[in-house]
Parts: C-alpha cells; sequence; structure tokens
C-alpha cells in the first residue's frame, strides 16, 4: 500500500512539474506610456518567441522552469533583457527609444548578421528579401550578381554556379548544402544546381562562401560552398502561391504550404510543411553550325566541315582525304569530305520541365531542442554539357533526412541521396551510332571517293582547266580552277554525299535515316534505350547511392568555444559501366570515416565595421520615426 502511494505521489509530481508555465505582459514606451505593436519577445536560450498584440501585450507558454530571462527588442528602440524570476508572472516593460543625434549624412545598413562579420570567410549573402526582389528567372540565377560568382546555364533549366575563376559544367570543387545537407549526385560527383535545389519560395537565405573552406565544410569544399537555409514551420506558417511566365513559353508555379500546431498548454509542438515546383519552357536550342575547334576546314570546304552542334561529322579516322598531291591529281577537287551528321536538335528533347517536390516534419522535444524528418523528390527532362552533350531525361533524384539539432548547440544528422538517370542519353554518340546503323565510316567514305570515279569526275575537271597530273604538280593552277568553278566542285561533293548515303546498299548497308521521319524515329528510341557499352546503346546509366551520418558538439567555456564532430559517408555507384569500370559482377563501394575539432576565441573588442552591399542596402537622410503598424514595423530599415 505504501508503495502505491509513493509512485501515485511521484507521478502527482512529474504531472505538475512538466505543466506549462506562461509569462505574459505588456510593453509601452517609455516617454509617451503608448503600447508597443510587433515587438519582439524571445525567452532567453530558446527560440520561443512571441510578438506583442495591437494593444502591446504578450504571452509566452514553455515548459522551462524559473528563472528566465525576456529578450525585448524593437526598431528604434533600445532592447532590453528583463529578469522574471517566477512563473505565471506579467510583466509591464517600457523600452526607451535610441536617439542618435546626426547631421545631413548617409547610413548605409546591410542585412547582413554580425556572425557573418566575424566568420574567417569571405561570405557572400542573399536573404529571403533580395530572393523575392531578384529580376531574373530564379534566385539562382541571381547569386550571378555577388562578387565572385560566374554562372554557366547548359540550358534553361540546369544552371551551374562556379567560384575562384573556375569556370565549368562540372564543378566538383564545389560545394552545395540545402540546410547541412550535400546535394551533390552521388554518381557526378557534382551538384546538379537549380534543376534539384529547394523551390524558392521555401529559401530564407543563401549564403555564398568564396573560396577555400576545407576546414569548415570537408573535403569537397575548396573552391567554393552555396549554403542554402529553408524556413522551418515555426517561422512562417501558413500558404504562398507563386506563378511565373515568360518568353519561349516559359511557366513556373510553386506553392508552399506550413502548419502548426500546439500541445494543449498552447506551445508549439509540432510542424509541417510541403513544397512544391514546376516549371516547364522551350529550351534554347544549340544550332551552332559554324566550324568546331577541332575542324580541319572551314566552312566553305565543299566537302564540309566539322560544326559546332552536327555530331557525327568529326573526322575520327582520318581516311577521309585524298590531300596528297598525287591523290588531288588522281581526284581533282576531292580533298577531305566529312559524314552528313545529325545536328542536335534533331535528337534532343527541348522541351524542358522540372518538378520538384518537398515535405518536412518538425518536432520540439523542448523549446530549444527539435526533430526533423525531411523528404526531397525532383525529376525532369533538360540538357546538360560536359564532355559531350547529355540529354537528362525523365532524371529521378530522392533525398531523405533525419536530424536532432539544437541551435547553435549541438545536432546529429543522417541523410540517404539516390538517383535514377531514367531515359537520359549521350547526344554525340547517339548521333554516330545511328549514322554506324546506316553504314560504318570505312564503307561511307569508300563510296563517296567511288563516286569520283564512276562519274568521271577527273576527266570533267581536265575540261575545265584543272592541271594533268604530272611532276611538279601545279597546285596553283588547280586552286584556281576549283575557285572558278566552285559552284561546280560543289555539286560534285553533293552528289558524292547523296550518293554515300543513300546509294551503293546492301544487306549490311541501309539508307541514311533522315530526321522526321518515322524510321529515323524508331532508330533513335532503340538507340536511346540501350545502355552504353553493355548493350551497344547511348542511354545513360545511373543508379548510384550515397549515405552519410555526422553529429557535432559545441562547448562554451568562460575561455573560448569548442567544437567537436565526426562523420562517416558511404558511396555506392552503379552505372553498370556508364560512368564506372562497374560492369559485370564488378561492384564498387567507398567508405570514409573523418573526426574534426575547432577552435574559436572572440576578441574582447571587436572594430566597428562598415558593410556596404549594393544589392541590399538601405538609405536614410535622417533617424527613422517609429512605425504606427506592425507592418512598417517588418520593413527592412
Amino acid at each position: 500500500m505504501i508503495r502505491k502511494l509513493v509512485l501515485l505521489l511521484v507521478l502527482v509530481i512529474s504531472f505538475f512539474s512538466i505543466q506549462a508555465q506562461r509569462i505574459s505582459g505588456i510593453i509601452r514606451e517609455a516617454s509617451t506610456n503608448e503600447s508597443i505593436i510587433g515587438a519582439s519577445v524571445l525567452l532567453k536560450g530558446t527560440t520561443n518567441a512571441v510578438t506583442t498584440d495591437i494593444d502591446g501585450k504578450f504571452e509566452i507558454v514553455t515548459e522551462s522552469k524559473p528563472p528566465y530571462i525576456l529578450v525585448v527588442s524593437f526598431i528604434g528602440f533600445e532592447p532590453q533583457e528583463i529578469k522574471v524570476p517566477e512563473s505565471n508572472s506579467v510583466v509591464s516593460i517600457k523600452l526607451k527609444s535610441k536617439e542618435i543625434n546626426l547631421k545631413d549624412v548617409t547610413v548605409t545598413g546591410s542585412r547582413i548578421s554580425e556572425k557573418q562579420r566575424e566568420a574567417p570567410l569571405t561570405v557572400e549573402s542573399m536573404d529571403i528579401i533580395a530572393i523575392k526582389e531578384c529580376p531574373q528567372n530564379s534566385f539562382y540565377e541571381a547569386l550571378g550578381s555577388l562578387k565572385g560568382v560566374d554562372l554557366t546555364s547548359a540550358s534553361l533549366g540546369f544552371t551551374i554556379v562556379n567560384t575562384r575563376g573556375f569556370n565549368s559544367t562540372s564543378p566538383v570543387r564545389s560545394l552545395q548544402l540545402i540546410d547541412g545537407v550535400d546535394n551533390q549526385s552521388p554518381g557526378l560527383n557534382f551538384s546538379l544546381g537549380n534543376f534539384l535545389g529547394s523551390s524558392e519560395l521555401d529559401v530564407l537565405k543563401v549564403d555564398m562562401i568564396a573560396g577555400a573552406s576545407s576546414a569548415y565544410f570537408g573535403p569537397n569544399a575548396f573552391n567554393g560552398v552555396i549554403s542554402m537555409t529553408t524556413r522551418s514551420p515555426f517561422i512562417k506558417p501558413g500558404l504562398e502561391v507563386s506563378f511565373k511566365v515568360g518568353e519561349r513559353d516559359l511557366k513556373e508555379t510553386a506553392l508552399r504550404w506550413a502548419q502548426v500546431f500546439k500541445n494543449k498548454d498552447g506551445i508549439q509542438k509540432f510542424g509541417y510543411k510541403l513544397n512544391m515546383f514546376y516549371m516547364q519552357a522551350n529550351d534554347w536550342e544549340a544550332n551552332n553550325l559554324s566550324a568546331s575547334f577541332d575542324s580541319k576546314d572551314p566552312v566553305n570546304n565543299p566537302g564540309g566541315y566539322d560544326a559546332v552542334n552536327r555530331y557525327g561529322d568529326e573526322d575520327i579516322t582520318g581516311a577521309n582525304n585524298a590531300m596528297s598531291l598525287s591523290q588531288q591529281a588522281q581526284y581533282p577537287g576531292l580533298k577531305r569530305w566529312y559524314r552528313t551528321g545529325y545536328s542536335e536538335k534533331d535528337i534532343v528533347d527541348y522541351h524542358s520541365q522540372n518538378f520538384k517536390a518537398a515535405v518536412a516534419l518538425h518536432y520540439k522535444l523542448s523549446d530549444s531542442v527539435e526533430a526533423i524528418l525531411a523528404s526531397n523528390f525532383g525529376t525532369g527532362t533538360t540538357v546538360y554539357q560536359g564532355d559531350n552533350r547529355y540529354s537528362l531525361k525523365d532524371i529521378l533524384f530522392f533525398q531523405n533526412r533525419i536530424e536532432v539539432r539544437k541551435e547553435n548547440k549541438f545536432f546529429v544528422r543522417a541523410y540517404a541521396t539516390n538517383e535514377d538517370a531514367g531515359k537520359s542519353y549521350d547526344a554525340v554518340f547517339t548521333a554516330i551510332l545511328m549514322q554506324d546503323a546506316a553504314k560504318n565510316d570505312a564503307q561511307w567514305s569508300k563510296d563517296y571517293r567511288n563516286y569520283w570515279i564512276f562519274n568521271n569526275i577527273s576527266d570533267r575537271a581536265h575540261n575545265l582547266g584543272f592541271p594533268p597530273a604530272q611532276f611538279p604538280f601545279d597546285t596553283v593552277q588547280a586552286n584556281a580552277v576549283l575557285a572558278q568553278y566552285s559552284d561546280t566542285v560543289n555539286a560534285w561533293h553533293n552528289g558524292a554525299e547523296y550518293y554515300s548515303n543513300n546509294g551503293a546498299l546492301s544487306a549490311e548497308n541501309q539508307a541514311f535515316f533522315t530526321p522526321g521521319t518515322e524510321r529515323f524515329d524508331s532508330l533513335l528510341k532503340s538507340v536511346t534505350s540501350r545502355k552504353t557499352f553493355k548493350e551497344g546503346g547511348s542511354g545513360f546509366y545511373d543508379r548510384s547511392a550515397l549515405y552519410h551520418l555526422q553529429g557535432e558538439y559545441k562547448f562554451t567555456p568562460s575561455v573560448m568555444d569548442i567544437i567537436v564532430g565526426s562523420n562517416f559517408r558511404m558511396y555506392k555507384p552503379n552505372s553498370q559501366g556508364t560512368i564506372f569500370s562497374d560492369t559485370a559482377s564488378e561492384k564498387i563501394e567507398n567508405k570514409e570515416f573523418g573526426i574534426y575539432l575547432g577552435l574559436e576565441k572572440k576578441s574582447r573588442s571587436v572594430p566597428a565595421r562598415r558593410w556596404r552591399s549594393s544589392a541590399n542596402r538601405a538609405v536614410a537622410r535622417r533617424p527613422p520615426a517609429r512605425p504606427s503598424c506592425s507592418c512598417c514595423a517588418a520593413r527592412p530599415r
């Protein structure tokens, strides 16, 4: 019986000990005794904060035990810290206005935090206001206006950020983080830019660290870091929708919905957010048909040339030529010739589209400790520029995260990234395979040369004044004749090209697959659906995965701050020979483990610094008057 009474007493004490405590009060202006609307009241040491209502009143509900310290602030007034010794107390707080006597000067402010100013790195930032005001198609493109940042746009849906002058479409030196999670593709080993990034409506701020920062972000960050922070549902609940239209049939829609639930004591305990984003547009067509850097002949060569955005016309074998003096005499006007090739627009899908969805569940274990379960998904079709041109078609990207954290104290984070290349393929290799499906290079080149023989081109050229085959060969006269009768020579080459593509056919050789025909479309589908190397196609296979576990704790003794942490990462590539040498039964698995220690000591006196940002600055001539409503108080000064 006594044991039961003791147990009951313990339960009763526990029940009352975890009851919610309430702190309420009113905030007034010291000089006029008027109530202040929209003042911020924060329970120090937690993320529990409220704002005053239209009467200047506030109420904070907490599970913490007294005493409490309230941090009260409002624009134009001196911030205060008020100690509240007991719970369920009602306090009256009076704020003094911040009076500064100024002459007619220009005051330049910035939305850069003091923590960023003290950081030993070069940090360029965009906050939520700058993101909303950027005139570009997306905030990701607006990063190009930051100092030391270069953008490369392979297509409308694929923008790559580079720093420190390393302008590449494969920025393996840079690191992209979203809420501390590495956003890189496990197979390609670099971030796929805004194609798989965060929705613009959900981004709270973007920090761009230009330069080596491996000591802070790991070994992949020796060229720069893009760190994005999304908005917690506790910060901004509700519904937000955006819609954009533009040229090239651009349509972009984004939706964000967040909701917060309180327990029976009125404490915010659980919140969730849902983000959805969709973009579609007719992408830029790669139609540059000028001679490429590797082309051995100019555009006006009668036998063709290697064009920039035409594939399969490369002089791969070197056998497509009659450049020696003896061959020029034997085959007048033939010189060097190129295969017909396929323009990129014939084999690439330019209907770019991108869909992203994200859901996150947030639960407050206490006022300052939060548990997060998040999942992100991205898919779409676009064009990627690497060593070759790639059509990323129906690519899939999954990322799941679980985390427990206390702001500026500790976190334990685990996440997994999985991808599927879908129906992606190599556009250049596709063109080469489709040509070979009709006729191999050697046979095509032989037929081209035979056209000169079968049609007596040599005799016809000599009748035009082409020099005879004798030593020494008169190249000056030969070039003069070819220049004078350029239309005739071009007609000979056009005839040879047509004959090679459509004539001299056999069971092994077929006619050229003309773009736009059903025969062409059927072959294109067949070639791109088969994987590279293993199946003889141009399909790009990638189902790689990345698993990451990391923990960090910050000790704050009086002497200095001490940060300790460790992480474990495992790569599991799966490309079936497309990217890695993992054909047949060969499996690749890479694991890495590391620990780190950081010491930070702040100097006692930090000199004042002026920070000027042309993108995020406000100019005032006189001290601002106190706003009369909360909406004005929220605007940046």
